[in-house]
């Protein structure tokens, strides 16, 4: 791994480690793209190799410039969006005249406890409920959990109704408000 520093403009000096994972988490989700891959939590690791340990089979655009691995873990083994967000990494490091090997892990499985908070409001903002709750993923256990209402992402209200359990990707379920009556994603709990 390399420990050489990046100066960027205006900025302290970052290591080529974090100035990786920046470019890593600009990609957006090609489903959502209000939300980075690390808005979301699906981007894990960002490793840096230095020129003379490139990382297997990644091919180098600049060979002065370090090879990276982005590894990411998709939000279910059969994520359609997932070879569009394999090479839009590659293209965002392209960009930066870096080559990225992308590595997909699938354990530990994703869960939604894995979105940042500011991912959350995103969703809120762009108008899908965001999940509520934590996922049962981490073996939770204790009292039976109750399901809670789903919170209207236009007028805030609790009174929704969900029509179906699968919306416009298999993560997000289809509601109505019986308020506003305004119908409206809500990514599940997973």
């Amino acid at each position: 791994m390399s420990a050489v520093e990046v100066q960027e403009k205006g900025a302290p000096r970052k290591t080529a480690q974090q100035q990786a994972w920046d470019i890593a988490a600009r990609v957006c989700d090609p489903e959502i793209p209000v939300l980075t891959i690390a808005d979301l939590g699906i981007l894990r690791s960002v490793e840096v190799h230095d020129a003379g340990t490139p990382a297997a089979s990644a091919p180098r655009v600049d060979a002065s410039r370090p090879a990276v691995r982005v590894t990411i873990t998709p939000t279910y083994s059969g994520c359609p969006a997932l070879d569009a967000i394999r090479d839009d990494v590659v293209a965002e490091f392209a960009r930066e005249g870096q080559s990225a090997e992308v590595v997909t892990v699938l354990s530990p499985a994703w869960t939604t406890d894995w979105m940042s908070a500011a991912g959350r409001a995103k969703l809120e903002e762009y108008g899908i409920a965001p999940p509520s709750g934590h996922s049962r993923a981490g073996g939770h256990s204790g009292p039976v959990r109750l399901a809670l209402a789903v919170k209207c992402p236009q007028c805030q209200s609790l009174h929704t109704k969900e029509l179906t359990r699968f919306g416009s990707t298999s993560c997000k379920a289809l509601y109505v408000c019986q308020d506003c009556k305004e119908p409206f994603d809500y990514f599940k709990v997973l």
